[in-house]
């Protein structure tokens, strides 16, 4: 049963092949077995599980139907559960226990998806590895020795080893479509504004978007049609209808205008990753579309620009962590200071310190012109790329990392060299617009994936080319060797 896809569950339970509860106690016995050398959950909800999967079987023995009832899931723990741990994977959240649901999780569980524990991630979401966790480093299935990618990395890990067929993630900088690359799966990052973000621990608040990762197209889109939609909680929702995404999965690709970016094949590309990408397009191509050249000129000021708004809105984020109201307190503080710095000091990882820090900066009296107001003047550029862009092509393809998955701990004392691993996810967030990743090949046995951005609001052509795409391959089938 784990080898199944959502949608392949959701026909399954339909039939009633077996119930939702086989299902479920099946997959956290695999858990118990598997997840202990992958690291990819911080909390497995076994009691809640098994009471979700009786109530989705009752739910369906009185006659209802739904494509997630009774499909098993994970979220990644940024979203709020009430009354089970929330970390953030930080030392500072350790011991917190939300008390509402997040909107997705909310959501989901109206939809009758099960949700098996919370999912393993880099501290506050800030990394590209999933090594900055309080909780230890996830594995990448792939090869135990490198990182799954991050933040949303223990997400990408439980999927791509079967422990569970799709899950929640978030997306700042690529959180979402980065690891799905490493680990050969399909992860979509929404428009800004699609999926709702009240009950979702924020980093940076005008980046930050949740969304599926999952094996296929398919099942990204039964995902996202349950997660998306206008929420009045959060100020940042868009009221605008949804699509239907499983009917726009067929469409035909004839005449679709691909656009290919020529700074995205520059000397910071692995040249066996750029054949990968190029392998995909001439397959898109048999399906009907056409390939154009295009420029996105002001790409190269995307990693300066990123890291001084994400840092800057996280300095902003994270000051409610103060050891008075909730999360992690310093012992015997003797006044109010002590308090605040000793809590922060000790309940925040280096990688959270160092964001924070460079936001600080960059906000303070005589920096935020020089530093955080020009940042913003160039995403504006960025953004303006894209508008001019899509005035002569429907999507655009590229890589989704420059190189492949490296090795647990190469990087730790170079953070330059992993935000670099970005460079090509993070324009989509400054923009605003939607992207996804899909599998497109190996490289000495390691994932590659190819990205895939379109205007806003149009995640269902996304997933539509992504999903005639894995019509004609098989890399997405392949699983990691003993898994």
């Amino acid at each position: 049963m784990h080898q199944l896809t959502l949608a392949e569950i959701a026909r399954a339970l339909a039939a009633k092949q077996f119930s939702a509860e086989e299902l479920t106690r099946s997959l956290l016995t695999r858990i118990q077995q598997v997840d202990p050398q992958l690291n990819s959950f911080i909390t497995v909800t076994e009691e809640q599980a098994i009471a979700q999967a009786k109530a989705a079987d009752a739910r369906r023995a009185s006659g209802e139907s739904g494509t997630l009832l009774g499909a098993p899931i994970g979220h990644k723990d940024l979203f709020c559960t009430q009354g089970i741990r929330t970390s953030c994977g930080s030392k500072i959240l350790d011991n917190f226990q939300a008390p509402y649901d997040a909107t997705v999780v909310e959501r989901l569980s109206a939809a009758g998806a099960v949700s098996l524990g919370k999912l393993n991630m880099d501290e506050f979401a800030m990394g590209s590895a999933n090594e900055s966790s309080y909780y230890g480093a996830v594995k990448n299935p792939w090869d135990m020795s490198r990182v799954p990618g991050g933040s949303s990395g223990g997400s990408a890990a439980a999927v791509a080893a079967r422990l569970l067929p799709a899950a929640t993630g978030s997306d700042t900088g690529g959180s979402i479509r980065q690891p799905a690359a490493l680990t050969n799966l399909t992860g979509l990052k929404p428009t800004y504004g699609r999926v709702s973000r009240w009950g979702m621990i924020a980093y940076a608040s005008s980046l930050d978007q949740g969304g599926p990762i999952a094996r296929t197209a398919e099942d990204c889109a039964l995902m996202l049609g349950a997660m998306a939609g206008f929420d009045p909680k959060d100020s940042t929702s868009v009221d605008q209808p949804l699509d239907d995404y499983l009917a726009a999965l067929e469409k035909p690709l004839s005449g679709l205008r691909i656009g290919l970016p020529k700074e995205y094949f520059g000397s910071g590309l692995d040249a066996k990753i750029a054949d990968a990408v190029m392998a995909a397009v001439e397959e898109l191509k048999k399906l009907g579309a056409t390939v154009k050249d295009i420029s996105l000129p002001n790409m190269q000021h995307a990693i300066p620009s990123y890291y001084v708004i994400a840092p800057a809105e996280a300095s902003s984020n994270l000051s409610r962590f103060d050891g008075v109201r909730f999360g992690y307190r310093c012992e015997n503080p003797v006044d109010l200071t002590d308090l605040y710095k000793r809590s922060r000091a000790e309940g925040f990882g280096d990688e959270v310190r160092r964001r924070i820090m460079v936001g600080t900066y960059a906000l303070s009296a005589g920096y935020y012109d020089a530093y955080y107001l020009k940042a913003q003047k160039i995403r504006r550029l960025i953004k303006n790329d894209f508008v001019s862009a899509f005035e002569e092509v429907d999507v655009i393809l590229g890589p989704t990392t420059p190189n492949l998955a490296w090795k647990l701990g190469e990087k730790n004392n170079d953070p330059v060299s992993a935000y670099l691993e970005d460079i090509y996810t993070i324009t989509a967030n400054l923009a605003g617009i939607p992207g996804i990743s899909m599998p497109a090949g190996f490289i000495d046995g390691l994932p590659v994936g190819v990205q895939l951005l379109a205007p806003y609001f149009q995640e269902s052509r996304l997933l539509n080319v992504a999903h005639k795409y894995q019509q004609v391959i098989e890399w997405h089938k392949q699983a990691p060797s003993g898994f």
